[in-house]
């Protein structure tokens, strides 16, 4: 299963990824690791999770939010459903928005 998640930035920009494993993913991030733009823009705070089928599916998913500009994708994740609702008519994939207090 894989995972597209969103991350609130410390200089409040916001990034989208993938991963099958969002805490690792977080954790990497934090470490300074992960992708090349959140480097230094640590400690972040997970805005949404949503989970997909593939990674094929997955990376879509991604790449329709990164397109979007920043007051779409705070309503991604503030308005629960928007995304599943959109994605769903733009690109026929099903997502599914998990839990993000509970974790990966």
């Amino acid at each position: 299963m894989y995972y597209v998640y969103m991350l609130n930035c410390k200089d409040n920009t916001i990034y989208t990824g993938i991963t099958t494993d969002v805490k690792k993913r977080v954790d990497t991030h934090e470490k300074g690791i992960g992708a090349k733009y959140t480097r230094g823009r640590g400690p972040f705070v997970i805005l949404g999770i949503w989970e997909v089928g593939t990674k094929s599916e997955a990376s879509k998913v991604e790449y329709f939010i990164k397109k979007l500009p920043k007051l779409k994708k705070i309503k991604i994740y503030k308005d629960v459903g928007f995304l599943e609702k959109i994605i769903s008519i733009e690109k026929e994939i099903i997502v599914k928005r998990q839990d993000t207090k509970g974790g990966n």
